[in-house]
């Protein structure tokens, strides 16, 4: 940091010194000074983002992001924290870690995908090592499957090349054709090197909505047993729920070879919410446009929401999702 301000203190200087330094003596003392600057690693990464550049994970930072964003999802929460912290944490891992995160839509899957890419990387989603992809916007249509998954490997494997840390996140796993995703097979297993490359460090986050149904019966039946839903097990469901997206013709992992192989590490499950917990999403989103919380509003926004069973009305059938657009009704200016 001193070496940067000195260059900038001499860019700054260089009007006053210019009648006593020949320029052309004065432009190579500047070059030279900034040359060294950026080549050397560390300080060049002052001024651009820098793979592994905050690969120093922070379990207290991981575990509050999770605690004050994250609602209702007690086995999504504690499993996440442990994985990613573990795995960040960890020098020398076997494999990438594999997350497969299920549930309804707006249970929070982006959300946490979100959470993990921030926590681990300063742009979070927007950085260089972070890419996206969502299967009806990137791989349409059924035909193109064979260039698909030549396509999917060369940017995988030149992305890792280029950071070993990179975090790949395939939204839409259950509109995926099925077949496509067993091309990054290789890149998952317990391989040292694949052609060269090494994708030990690198993180693998599926989202999908199959397995939602089998979430829910779960959830169900513990609150028709008169149970908490915090007493749910990661054991209750994620055995079932791995065998339903196997057994599941409409999603992408459709008989995969990643869950016939097992280099899926995790299949998360996200509960779908209830009434008390879109109330919570609609405090925080209050308070991060800068209002102050209003139950009466609250209440009168969780009130609109629709809910399933029918006669029941445990679950919201949108989660958190539309929430916010429902609260721009109330503070449209």
């Amino acid at each position: 940091m001193k070496l940067g301000r000195a260059a900038l203190g001499l860019l700054l200087l260089a009007p006053l010194a210019v009648r006593a330094v020949e320029p052309i003596s004065l432009g190579l003392a500047l070059a030279g000074v900034l040359t060294g600057y950026i080549s050397y690693p560390r300080l060049y990464c002052l001024f651009a983002e820098c793979c592994g550049q905050k690969r120093s994970l922070s379990r207290e930072a991981l575990q509050k992001d999770l605690d004050s964003k994250l609602f209702g999802q007690h086995l999504a929460k504690k499993v996440i924290l442990n994985a990613v912290f573990g795995f960040i944490s960890n020098p020398k891992p076997k494999k990438p870690l594999t997350l497969s995160l299920h549930g309804w839509t707006g249970t929070g899957k982006n959300f946490v995908s979100k959470i993990i890419a921030e926590n681990i990387y300063e742009g979070g989603v927007n950085s260089n090592y972070v890419h996206l992809f969502v299967a009806t916007l990137h791989f349409p249509h059924a035909s193109n499957i064979t260039l698909y998954k030549d396509q999917l490997q060369l940017w995988i494997r030149g992305n890792v090349s280029a950071c070993a840390g990179s975090i790949f996140i395939f939204d839409e796993m259950d509109k995926m054709h099925a077949g496509l995703i067993d091309a990054i097979k290789p890149f998952l297993d317990y391989y040292d090197l694949v052609d060269g490359v090494s994708y030990q460090k690198a993180i693998f986050i599926f989202l999908s909505n199959a397995g939602a149904e089998r979430i829910t019966d779960v959830a169900l039946d513990f609150w028709r047993s008169g149970k908490q839903r915090e007493e749910i097990k990661l054991k209750d469901m994620e055995h079932a729920l791995s065998v339903s997206v196997f057994n599941n013709k409409n999603s992408g992992f459709w008989h995969s070879s990643l869950i016939d192989r097992n280099l899926i590490d995790y299949f998360v499950p996200f509960l779908p919410l209830e009434y008390k917990h879109l109330k919570m999403c609609i405090r925080v989103e209050m308070l991060s446009r800068g209002y102050e919380i209003d139950e009466d509003i609250v209440t009168r926004v969780a009130e609109e929401m629709t809910f399933f069973p029918k006669e029941e009305r445990v679950f919201s059938d949108k989660g958190c999702k539309t929430v916010y657009t429902k609260l721009d009704y109330y503070y449209d200016d």
